[in-house]
């Protein structure tokens, strides 16, 4: 009984405390138990719980790991959570070049990086005023220092009103006017690509192919009309009547219909894109601007022509002066249907951006995205 009692004591890791009533034969082996005893529960029973705890530890660490199988790629948790994203990413081996290996992270996607902001309704504000400020400035000085340079005709008749082409050829109000037009011309430009762009976006909410199809073919007409114009615009201004005045008014000629054409045909295009009408209050400003500027571009075009044959073939007095005040009545018109861009552009920008990849073509072509 002793004995099992004290076998009892050293698989419970407690020192076993027996008592002897037998008497002192047994106090031998009594002692020699309780020493056993004790050396046993003085022996700590954690020799063999190390590594159990070592492999259950380790378990759990699989466990809580997130595993690829089909990269192999184990990924580890940091300490911290500013870095467990970073080394959350698998490394990635290549190939050099040398034939070595090499070991590369995934970096985090690049910030965007603004060069240049400008404001669309600014810049349309710009290429309305430079032209009409600077086509007032040579109109003053050219009146007040110049008078009879400018109102000379062939016919020699009384004119009180010069008319556009005699105060910007005159010097030095033509190389102010050239100076204005060179700055006028890259907004003009810019302006024409971002409206095709802006069709062929409102061209996609179409569902009828024939529909589609013959607003395609209206976009390309419109575009192609304002770059004419652009251009004409350009050889009245460089080619002046003082230097060249055939090529001068045919070139006037080539602007004046390019001009009134590009009108309708955009009036004809917002028809087609909206059958039922304009869908905000800024689209309906601006179709009924653009209505208003091309029946009054029409108005004073007819009475240009008319006063322009007086003072050819009748020379009578005052029709150049008449046909000066259709010739910047219609000039006015025009600068006037062009710059409802600011209606129809009233919130968007012109961004230069670095890593802007989202809105990056995927080829070399001359366009912008601005939807």
């Amino acid at each position: 009984m002793e004995a099992r009692e004290a076998t009892e004591s050293e698989h419970g890791g407690a020192v076993a405390t027996a008592s002897n009533p037998a008497g002192p034969s047994n106090s031998s082996s009594s002692n020699r138990t309780e020493q056993r005893a004790t050396s046993v529960s003085d022996t700590p029973l954690q020799h063999s719980l190390p590594q159990q705890y070592q492999q259950h530890q380790l378990q759990q660490q699989q466990q809580h790991q997130p595993h690829d199988p089909a990269s192999g790629v184990t990924y580890r948790k940091s300490r911290t959570n500013a870095r467990s994203k970073d080394r959350a990413a698998p490394a990635v081996r290549g190939d050099d070049e040398d034939g070595g290996n090499r070991t590369h992270c995934k970096t985090l996607p690049e910030q965007l990086v603004v060069h240049l902001i400008i404001g669309f309704r600014d810049m349309c504000v710009f290429t309305l005023v430079l032209p009409l400020g600077t086509l007032f400035v040579c109109f003053v000085s050219a009146y007040v220092f110049q008078p009879e340079e400018i109102h000379e005709t062939h016919c020699r008749v009384y004119n009180i009103i010069p008319s556009i082409s005699a105060i910007t050829g005159v010097s030095p109000q033509r190389y102010l006017w050239r100076i204005s037009i060179a700055l006028h011309i890259g907004p003009r430009f810019i302006i024409a690509f971002v409206y095709r762009n802006w069709y062929r976006a409102m061209l996609a909410d179409i569902a009828d192919p024939g529909r589609a199809a013959r607003v395609r073919r209206m976009i390309n007409t419109v575009y192609w009309l304002n770059l004419l114009e652009i251009s004409a615009l350009c050889g009245v201004t460089y080619i002046s009547n003082k230097e060249n005045y055939p090529l001068h008014e045919k070139v006037f000629i080539v602007f004046m219909v390019t001009s009134l054409s590009y009108m309708l045909a955009t009036l004809k295009l917002l028809k087609l894109l909206q059958p039922n009408g304009p869908q905000t209050p800024y689209e309906e400003s601006s179709l009924l601007y653009k209505q208003a500027f091309f029946a009054l571009s029409i108005a004073s075009t007819i009475g240009l022509i008319v006063f322009f044959l007086k003072h050819r073939f009748f020379c009578q007095d005052l029709a150049f002066s008449w046909f000066a005040l259709c010739e910047y009545i219609v000039a006015s018109a025009n600068m006037g249907f062009h710059c409802t861009t600011m209606l129809d552009f009233p919130t968007e920008d012109l961004l230069i951006a670095r890593h802007a990849k989202q809105y990056k073509k995927p080829h070399a072509s001359l366009g912008w995205k601005v939807d």
